[in-house]
């Protein structure tokens, strides 16, 4: 079967997008092509929708689903909007239906997107996570990882274990390492997996790594980044509002708003397109090929970007 992908990426969090009918073989297609092309993290499907203009799903390396996917997000709500004519639309994803609207772009005319991230929850029964009897924990130590570093846990709605470090736990990742691979692995703590984030003061923001779920280190997770600058505002490490959000594919800013009890997060960057193909998608990888392809130039308008505007980012990767 011939299919149009397209490759795409979100702070250097690099996707194939497929518009396509339900099918329930995506999984399948998200594995092959991480194994013709390394430096993917995924698949993204953009599906009809009653709720809003589109569905989105999201299949990671492994051929796992995620349940949201902020970086992702982004350029499906591109997709969309430029597909339709829009300037906001109204995406499906698997637990809620987000907002997305089109921004100014930034820099050399990279496109720019803002989209919603929610729900917001601290029960650890919603990631899931066991430990201790607590329903909660938040900004304080796993004494059985470290006492130095305060975690907390959050599901935005993707599951996230955030900790906040010193720089020196990012310049050498191997204890996140350690430790996100634990989690991922058979253990008692997180059933289903966890994304683990890094996270670190810098002098305009803060700066996030992050272990993915189904995929390993990654240039950047927009729920990670999104539930990293939510918990940097809880600690006070950030005030509330717009939080500038380093990472090792580039920096987005992420919004965080507080009334009463209640949180309202929003992720804003880049949609940038690499290149369009055309793809043989068969049962056996064997018989799967690109059949042809066709090259942008936004990355260039990307790079250049990075290098005026998220200079920080450089001094962890």
């Amino acid at each position: 079967m011939e299919i149009t992908l397209l490759k795409v990426h979100g702070s250097m969090n690099t996707f194939y997008l497929l518009e396509g009918p339900e099918n329930d073989h995506y999984d399948q297609l998200a594995v092959q092509l991480a194994k013709m092309d390394s430096s993917v993290d995924g698949l993204l499907v953009v599906l009809p929708s009653d709720k809003g203009q589109a569905k989105m799903r999201v299949f990671n390396r492994d051929g796992s689903e995620a349940s949201m996917c902020g970086n992702g997000l982004r350029c499906v709500a591109r997709y969309v909007c430029e597909r339709d004519g829009l300037d906001e639309a109204v995406i499906e994803t698997m637990k809620a239906s987000l907002a997305v609207k089109k921004e100014q772009p930034l820099g050399d005319g990279n496109a720019m997107y803002a989209v919603e991230i929610s729900p917001v929850s601290f029960q650890l029964a919603d990631l899931p996570m066991v430990y201790e009897g607590n329903s909660e924990w938040l900004m304080k130590p796993l004494p059985f990882i470290s006492e130095e570093i305060a975690f907390s846990a959050v599901a935005v709605p993707n599951p996230h274990l955030i900790g906040i470090v010193p720089k020196a736990y990012l310049q050498d990742d191997s204890h996140q390492k350690k430790w996100a691979e634990t989690f991922n692995g058979p253990n008692g703590y997180f059933s289903d997996g966890v994304n683990v984030s890094y996270v670190t003061k810098v002098e305009t923001g803060i700066f996030v790594k992050t272990f993915e779920r189904g995929v390993g280190f990654t240039n950047a997770c927009g729920t990670a980044m999104t539930a990293s600058a939510l918990i940097s505002c809880l600690s006070g490490m950030v005030p509330y509002g717009e939080v500038t959000v380093y990472n090792p594919g580039g920096m987005v800013k992420c919004r965080v708003e507080k009334e009463g009890a209640d949180f309202n997060l929003a992720l804003s960057g880049n949609a940038t397109y690499l290149s369009r193909h055309r793809f043989e998608w068969a049962e056996e990888l064997a018989n799967s090929k690109f059949l042809s392809s066709e090259t942008f130039d936004e990355q260039e308008d990307y790079e250049r970007f990075i290098d005026k505007v998220a200079v920080k980012a450089k001094q962890f990767v």
